[in-house]
């Protein structure tokens, strides 16, 4: 078992035992969409990575309806989705910090030999791989270009 499985299965007792409903239905609703991505991909289970990838997919989607729930007026709801994305993010990797995501761009560039943009793919493949789900697509991505422009 994974420590992110085992510290989701602790945080649910622990917020039974607590009695945190909105920790508790978030917890569950992460359980049921683990599983849910099992079943369809007929795997045994989810690895670590996969497991940061569903979570992190979880936690833009919240992110997504947060806009369209403020867009429209329902700032309940938007709330909500906080509180969802709070509980979610316990279960991430600590993120990286914008001077160790420039530190890291800086490294990849220089081993690459990179100058311009055209190296762009190959730069964010390798830091992708390196960030490991602790910086998103959207944060490396300007990163990059800033380096590189």
């Amino acid at each position: 078992m994974s420590a992110i499985r085992d510290q989701i299965s602790a945080e649910l007792k622990a917020a039974m035992k607590n009695r945190d409903k909105d920790r508790l239905a978030t917890v569950r609703l992460i359980k049921a969409e683990i599983l849910k991505a099992e079943t369809a991909k007929s795997a045994d289970e989810l690895d670590e990575q996969g497991l940061i990838k569903l979570l992190q997919t979880m936690k833009k989607q919240r992110l997504d309806s947060i806009a369209q729930f403020e867009k429209g007026g329902r700032p309940e709801l938007a709330d909500k989705e906080r509180v969802e994305i709070s509980v979610i993010e316990t279960f991430l990797p600590k993120q990286l910090s914008d001077d160790e995501v420039t530190a890291m761009i800086d490294e990849i560039v220089i081993e690459m030999g990179v100058s311009d943009m055209k190296g762009m793919g190959p730069v964010m493949k390798e830091a992708g791989i390196r960030a490991a789900g602790r910086a998103d697509g959207k944060r490396l991505s300007a990163a990059v270009r800033a380096r590189l422009s």
